[in-house]
């Protein structure tokens, strides 16, 4: 616990960064609301990009009511996390194999790479670090059931289960990784190798219906948690395909999807053995080498052949290495969600197995040369020692957007994504000239990037050189039509030219896209009483305050509504609201209302 602390305590200083922490915390007003009844029924009635993760909300909402939006403490709560995850696996493997150096070494390796920072320093990805944890809980709960097979203890698993899919679904390939427990270390495969833990029975030859029989029997045993994960899996592919959040067959073929996931498989074992260029996205390479993609597949067939070949003799190879292939298959891109070729979050839970087959592998290879206490010993200290510097170092990169995405700049080449929020983040600087290069050069290596489009035409807009802003985001909502950020843009400039109604139509696109887009609800109603019609307008008005309490400038505008249409006690409500937001409007509508 000491030395991981001291690896990640630098997440303490490091920022929320400009890429989905909006969404999960700092834009997100039902999350900084805290643990209320409104929040926890959002919670649980939200999916964001496909995923329904109403745990992972609750554990926003929770922190934002200890630490409200200081950065330090929704950081802190993905270490500790962190550190409960490393705890419980080296608890779940000293408990299944006896095995206590070789479990520590599995759970230190887990603890201190450098692959970890991701999930540990990006507040947005609480979702890996806490699904983590209610996974760790559930090999616990199913190992103590198989030491005693109960009912209660066989609920408690398949409760722990079920939270981590509301943490982040993809634990659906946690039955699966029961049935390799079972296998190996915990012997319940009557016809496999014994465990390592003396407690476990010896193997027995039987025949192969026998085998046939008792591997049914251990599946129908995971049938409800099969269930779990094949409803999850159906509301996860359905609903996001209604969010938009998948990529279609359109855009990545899926020999090309094909193509990537073996490349992906072959360059996570890379990193895990030589982690350098971690970045924090990897942009989807436009081609494969046929000499890359033949590797990979040789290089995969050639591993499974081998762990298939050495399972009797040596089971924990085949089981980490099916436990590494079977866990990276929802993220390694088949169905793909977002724009990344691979990330290094992805690797959480799968390198686990790559780990236990190192480390069992190494000690079984020494296991009778007299100084292997001595290289073991010696070995893994160098090691270790390395990971927590390279880790560490890593860490600093996360310390806020402008050095996180600088950084993946440096390491990775063509990466859009990486300019364009760079460029954000400067612009948030008031650094425009630095900022425009980059959103440039985002659109330089990939013309159709809404978000630059977008990006690049408010920096156009707010120099006045409106044709150049609405092309682009004409342009812009041509490559992403759902975009509500550039059909309220796009309305603010129809707005200024005097273009009423055509700005109602893209502020009502806005709201009708995202219902919780308080300006965009506060610019339609503004929109809406220039026409004359009130009501509309302070409906609108109303669902601005509703989305955001602290906004000023809408409340003075639901006042001014309601003083319209004569409700002068309604408005005065909304003056005892604006006294405490901001006196200098409260004043203004305190002389309306005398008036």
């Amino acid at each position: 616990m000491i030395i991981i602390f001291a690896v990640f305590e630098q997440v303490r200083t490091c920022a929320f960064i400009n890429f989905d922490d909006d969404v999960y915390v700092t834009d997100n007003r039902h999350i900084q609301g805290g643990l209320t009844l409104e929040g926890v029924t959002w919670a649980f009635k939200t999916i964001h990009a496909g995923h329904w993760h109403p745990l992972t909300w609750l554990s926003h909402m929770l922190d934002c009511q200890l630490y409200g939006l200081k950065p330090s403490g929704h950081h802190l709560t993905n270490l500790v996390f962190h550190i409960a995850n490393t705890l419980l696996l080296f608890l779940v493997l000293r408990r299944m194999t006896g095995a206590l150096w070789r479990s520590c070494f599995v759970a230190v390796l887990f603890a201190l790479h450098p692959l970890r920072v991701e999930s540990v320093a990006w507040v947005a990805e609480r979702k890996d670090v806490l699904s983590a944890f209610f996974w760790m809980l559930t090999m616990w709960a199913y190992i103590r059931y198989v030491e005693q097979p109960k009912i209660h203890r066989y609920l408690l698993a398949l409760l722990f289960f079920a939270l981590g899919l509301m943490s982040k679904p993809t634990l659906v390939t946690l039955p699966f990784v029961l049935l390799l427990l079972d296998y190996w270390p915990l012997g319940r495969f009557q016809f496999s190798p014994s465990s390592m833990n003396p407690k476990s029975p010896s193997s027995k030859p039987i025949n192969s219906s026998d085998q046939i029989s008792m591997a049914l029997r251990l599946i129908r045993e995971k049938a409800p948690f099969f269930l779990l994960s094949a409803v999850s899996s159906i509301l996860t592919v359905f609903a996001g395909q209604k969010a938009g959040a998948m990529i279609s067959l359109e855009y990545y073929p899926f020999e090309t999807r094909i193509a990537n996931a073996l490349v992906s498989y072959v360059n996570y074992i890379e990193k895990m053995i030589w982690p350098r260029h971690l970045a924090i996205f990897y942009p989807y390479p436009e081609t494969f080498p046929l000499w890359k993609v033949a590797g990979a597949v040789l290089l995969l067939s050639f591993l499974t052949f081998l762990a298939i070949r050495a399972a009797r003799k040596y089971p924990y190879l085949a089981v980490g290495w099916f436990w590494y292939l079977g866990t990276l298959v929802p993220v390694i891109g088949l169905v793909q969600a977002g724009m990344q070729a691979m990330a290094d979050r992805f690797t959480y839970v799968p390198l686990i197995g790559l780990f236990i087959m190192i480390t069992w592998s190494v000690t079984d290879i020494l296991a009778g040369w007299g100084y292997r206490r001595v290289v073991l010993f010696v070995s893994a200290g160098m090691l270790l020692s390395i990971l927590m510097i390279v880790t560490r170092l890593q860490v600093q990169h996360w310390q806020n957007s402008i050095m996180l995405f600088e950084h993946s700049i440096d390491v990775s080449s063509n990466n859009s994504l990486a300019h364009n929020n760079l460029g954000v983040a400067l612009e948030q600087q008031g650094k425009i000239r630095e900022a425009v290069a980059h959103y440039t050069e985002a659109l330089r290596i990939k013309p159709d990037n809404a978000e630059a489009h977008n990006n690049v035409g408010v920096v156009l807009q707010g120099q006045g050189k409106i044709q150049e802003a609405v092309a682009h985001f004409t342009e812009a909502l041509r490559i992403s039509p759902k975009h509500p950020g550039v059909h309220y843009n796009l309305g603010v400039v129809l707005q200024g030219q005097g273009k009423i109604q055509e700005a109602i139509i893209h502020f009502a696109e806005a709201v009708r896209i995202r219902p919780d887009y308080a300006i965009a609800h506060n610019n339609l109603g503004v929109a809406l009483m220039g026409q004359g019609k009130v009501q509309d307008a302070i409906a609108h008005f109303s669902k601005a305050v509703q989305a955001k309490p602290n906004y000023a400038e809408a409340h003075i505008n639901l006042a001014f509504g309601y003083l319209t249409i004569g409700d002068k006690v309604s408005a005065l409500e909304e003056y005892k609201i604006l006294k405490k937001l901001n006196p200098d409007l409260a004043g203004q509508l305190y002389q309306r209302i005398s008036k």
